[in-house]
């Protein structure tokens, strides 16, 4: 058999497809028989065959083992091998081979294997490994090296991590320390793997924590001395006069360890800190010759490491800037940054985040890359990246010096810069747009830094007005270098608050200039976008909106021309200038021609949800705007497309209705009370009632159901005049049957936003609503009886409780007495789910309807409500008493719950209300001191400050105390927090009420009158709930 998977596997090679495609399936065939696996292995290691034939027969046999070895795999096909111990022994063989190729195809193979089998089916290969890492071949330590980096990650449990460390770890330190037997590679992969060792310890720290102390107390120093003298050997020995560049990647993973140590156990890693933070700026200051001539210039290709893959330099200082830039967050080496270490920081730092040209290349010819690289949200990680991240976080902490270092490197990379031009250095401009890059990064910091230091009486730490009057004008018009000329533009923009307004509007003038150059590039040209927003966003020039018009008219073509992160820069550009005096000067013609634009690009792009949330802010700046004809063009132009994608859309591309529909709610919402045209609802209607009616994608319901809410909300005359002209059904019938579809419907997630639709249409429709509101009512709670999430349990119960609270309470509790639920009263089972979520309502205007419409049950005294009997407090036994109660406990030991009457509950719901901002606090209840709740962990090593908020100082703590309570900024304030989105709700009388006097009030009536009983339900009360209760009825 071996020498016919031989011959196939050579076929396989071949040329001519149709030979290799016979192999291929002939080898299919073979690979089915029991014996594949092992002659497959005996192949792999087999020294006298061709080591390319060797290659395809492990490749092969990771196949064999993913389909043939076990269930635990995915791709398993059945029939599992049977001589699995032969065939591990031949593979584990396969780590000594002389061969490094063969050795990292085993090293893949046995992690595989080892996935499945380890430790119950192949319990001795940790030790074998060990004993690899022992020998005294360097073949068998990098073979058994490749699968410790595996296999400790994905296989070791947090019960298995602690012995085999006390094995595993001095075997590994002995290798990281013999440079002259082992390759700088080998040595590497035991630093990651020791890395992964701390995180697992990390990991069990609290399961073992005694365990864990003595662990990292006798393990971790003995490494981190290994790092400080690994880092302390000259970097440039790396990069300079040699083959390849393995070591670094011994100081990239020492530098990634130490940032792990230092995050996981600080405690341990301090001592250590300000060493690496002295290497770690020797590094950046040695390589940087090295960086200058591989990448800056690109005068050399950069070299391959000894195994054919690539060590980036730019990767290494990524991890470095990482470590400084975690080190800084802390206060365990505040002193290290001082004026003297921050300057030479300073520049490293700017040395590093230059252009490349690697960058020059790729961002003269992709727009996107350009833009994405210089967005906030980038998500491409870089030096440029992290270096920016590391001056954010030292402005933080030390902000002055920090930001006169930063002015004191720009002054010197200006002087060095006009030199360099003046000797006609190619690539004098570098260092001058990565200083600008810099400042810019960090504009709103340091403008928070010079403000604090005027406003405190000292001089300003930076000159940024220097930059703009006597370096920046002259780069604006310097065409030949336009990666510099498009970032004065940006830094200009980044800086407008300091810009007098003349100059600001000529600055803007200056960069819609650029826009209109033909020969101006995409990069200076997609800068000069960036620009044209920062300045639209930030300045009062008086040209702004005089400049408006051409700026649109500027912008247009790249809206049809662009795509991905540079359309969205085009499209949030547009966005800012049609607001510009709300878009008063907007025309019918630039209105109408930008909607051209505008279609075409949601044609292309209505699939994307960040292209129609851009689209629907400029649909709506255009429907908004006052300018006569504005609105009409949107309502001529866009909206008869938008509903013929609606009627069109299939449930293949159920998208385009949804996204459709968000356009139209964009369109609608953003012209406010103002008048939306006689026709409005008749043209919109056929298509939004159709997309409810006959969709079952929850995106395009959601979105559809809040797009008839808006209707509702404005446009309700129009609704109730409209007849369907197919069927001849009512508006209003419309709008019921969606509701009632949503009620029957089992998926909830469409119907989350049916209880906003049901409140705005009880609020709008008056007597209209009247002759169906029972069956309404009726469908509404027999809902409520089935359904599962709480949002939706929300939405049902809300409608009941605005009716209660606004005088149609005996209505709606007479037609639920008499409505029968599969036995149950509808009553007890409104009530019931109610008192159940009554205390998780998500939102401002909701909790609010809630609370009063429960005072108002409460006052009722109706026999029925009284009668009910619902949950009350959880019922503590002593089994559970002080246990975390997990999801296995809790279906052994099931939650159980006293029963109390429903005015009980609903007392106890009140008072929960008054107290839930803190108002149990402020009467006495709340006199615990937060050291009086800090729990022991037994272990006070842990702590890493004297405090339980690291890196905060008293002013911030109070601040943070005043935020959280215990009546400070509580989560339902309307002053602290707005959570209404509904100007309609917002300005309703409910969210206007003093709800705490309202409840204090109600209480003290309760009391005087002894409502239901009152003073025998006080009694069933917790003690706290009696305190604030006495507290309240005391108040005079």
């Amino acid at each position: 058999m071996a020498s016919e998977i031989a011959q196939c596997l050579t076929a396989t090679l071949s040329a001519d497809p149709t030979t290799r495609i016979t192999a291929e399936l002939k080898l299919n065939e073979l690979t089915a028989r029991p014996e594949a696996g092992l002659t497959l292995s005996q192949l792999l290691l087999a020294q006298d065959v061709d080591i390319s034939l060797r290659q395809s027969a492990g490749i092969l046999l990771r196949r064999y083992i993913r389909e043939r070895w076990s269930p635990f795999f995915v791709q398993f096909k059945g029939n599992a091998t049977q001589v699995k111990i032969q065939i591990r022994q031949a593979i584990f063989q396969g780590l000594s081979d002389p061969s490094r190729k063969i050795r990292s195809i085993c090293a893949q193979i046995l992690s595989s294997i080892a996935n499945s089998d380890w430790p119950d089916e192949y319990p001795e290969l940790l030790t074998l490994l060990i004993g690899l890492l022992s020998s005294d071949s360097p073949d068998a330590v990098h073979g058994a090296m490749q699968v410790l980096v595996e296999f400790v990650s994905a296989d070791l449990s947090e019960d298995q991590i602690l012995p085999v460390l006390r094995e595993l770890l001095p075997v590994l330190l002995s290798i990281l320390g013999a440079q002259d037997r082992h390759s700088a590679l080998t040595r590497a992969r035991t630093i990651v793997v020791f890395r992964q060792c701390v995180e697992a310890l990390y990991m069990v720290k609290d399961q073992h924590p005694q365990a864990v102390k003595e662990a990292t107390a006798s393990i971790l120093p003995v490494w981190l001395d290994a790092f400080i003298v690994l880092l302390n050997i000259d970097p440039r020995r790396d990069v300079e006069n040699t083959p390849n560049w393995d070591g670094l990647s011994i100081r990239m993973e020492v530098f990634k360890t130490l940032d792990i140590c230092l995050t996981s156990f600080p405690r341990t890693v301090t001592p250590y800190v300000h060493d690496v933070l002295n290497a770690s700026l020797q590094h950046l200051h040695a390589l940087q010759s090295a960086f200058s001539h591989y990448y800056l210039t690109a005068s050399s290709p950069v070299p391959q490491n000894s195994e054919g893959g690539t060590i980036d330099l730019t990767n290494l200082t990524c991890t470095i800037f990482d470590f400084v830039t975690r080190a800084a967050r802390g206060s365990r080496a505040r002193e290290w940054f001082s004026d003297v270490n921050l300057a030479a920081l300073v520049r490293a730092v700017f040395d590093w985040v230059q252009m490349s040209n690697e960058d020059e290349e790729q961002w003269a010819n992709d727009p996107n890359a350009f833009v994405a690289q210089d967005s906030d949200e980038t998500l491409q990680y870089s030096t440029r990246v992290a270096g920016f991240d590391l001056l954010s976080v030292l402005i933080e902490h030390s902000p002055a010096v920090t930001v006169s270092a930063m002015n004191a490197v720009t002054r010197q990379i200006v002087q060095e810069s006009s030199n360099n031009r003046a000797a006609r250095h190619d690539d004098w401009w570098r260092p001058l747009e990565a200083a600008l890059a810099a400042l810019g990064a960090t504009a709103e910091s340091v403008l928070d830094c010079v403000e604090d230091e005027l406003d405190s009486g000292r001089p300003k730490p930076i000159d940024i007005e220097f930059l703009l009057r006597s370096v920046v004008p002259a780069l604006l018009a310097l065409s030949e270098r336009p990666f510099l000329q498009g970032r004065a533009f940006v830094f200009a923009s980044q800086y407008t608050k300091l810009l007098p307004e003349e100059l600001a509007g000529q600055y803007l003038d200056a960069s819609v200039q650029v826009l209109e150059a033909p020969e101006a590039g995409v990069p200076v040209k997609v800068s000069a976008i960036r620009a044209i927003q920062n300045f639209y966003q930030h300045i009062t020039a008086s040209n702004k909106q005089a400049l408006a018009p051409r700026v649109v008219q500027d912008l247009q073509p790249f809206v049809t021309q662009t795509s991905e992160d540079t359309l969205s820069l085009v499209l949030e550009t547009l966005s800012f200038v049609l607001l510009v005096n709300d878009g008063a000067w907007i025309t019918p013609e630039i209105a109408s021609s930008l909607l051209v634009s505008l279609m075409e690009v949601w044609t292309k792009f209505n699939k994307d949800p960040l292209f129609v949330s851009l689209l629907g802010e400029i649909f709506g700046a255009l429907s908004g705007s006052p300018a006569p004809g504005a609105y009409e063009i949107v309502l001529k132009q866009a909206i008869p497309v938008l509903c013929n994608a609606i009627l069109t859309a299939s449930s293949d591309n159920a998208w385009l209705a949804e996204s459709a529909l968000d356009l139209l709610d964009s369109i609608i919402g953003a012209r406010g009370d103002r008048d939306l045209g006689d026709n409005l609802f008749a043209t919109i209607a056929p298509a939004l009632f159709y997309a409810l009616a006959t969709n079952e994608d929850r995106d395009v319901i959601q979105s559809g159901i809040a797009l008839l809410t808006l209707l509702i909300r404005r446009a309700f005359n129009q609704l109730l005049a409209w007849s369907d002209p197919q069927t001849g059904k009512s508006g209003l019938e419309h709008v019921l049957a969606v509701i009632a579809k949503q009620l029957q419907g089992e998926d909830e997630s469409g119907g989350l936003f049916i209880g906003d639709l049901i409140i705005h249409l009880l609020r709008v429709a008056g007597e209209a609503v009247v002759p169906v509101l029972p069956e309404l009512l009726q469908a509404t709670a027999k809902r409520m009886q089935t359904a599962k999430t709480a949002t939706f349990v929300q939405s049902l119960i809300i409608p009941f409780a605005y009716l209660i609270h606004n005088d149609q309470r005996d209505t709606v509790l007479t037609l639920l007495e008499s409505t029968d639920i599969d036995g149950r009263s509808a009553l007890d089972v409104v009530i019931n789910t109610w008192c159940e979520n009554a205390e998780t309502m998500q939102g401002f205007w909701a909790s609010r309807i809630s609370t009063l419409a429960l005072c108002s049950l409460y006052a009722s005294e109706r026999p029925s409500l009284q009668q009910l009997v619902v949950k009350g407090d959880i019922i503590v036994k002593e089994e559970t008493r002080d246990v975390i109660m997990t999801r296995s406990r809790t279906k052994q030991i099931p939650t159980e719950w006293t029963r109390i009457p429903f005015p009980a509950k609903a007392l106890k719901l009140i008072i929960h209300e008054l107290t839930s901002g803190g108002e149990s606090a402020s009467m006495g209840l709340g006199d615990i001191e937060p050291s009086d709740l800090a729990t022991d962990d037994g272990d006070e090593t842990w702590e890493d400050e004297g405090h339980l908020c690291p890196g905060m100082d008293k002013d911030e703590m109070a601040f943070l105390s005043e935020l959280l309570g215990p009546r400070g900024a509580a989560f339902d304030n309307e002053e602290g927090f707005d959570d209404i989105d509904d100007d309609d709700l917002k300005a309703d009388p409910i969210s206007q009420i003093d709800l705490d006097a309202h409840i204090r009030t109600f209480l003290r009536e309760c009391a005087s009158r002894n409502v239901n009983n009152f003073s025998a339900l006080v009694d069933i009360l917790s003690p706290d709930e009696t305190l604030v209760v006495q507290k309240v009825v005391s108040e005079q």
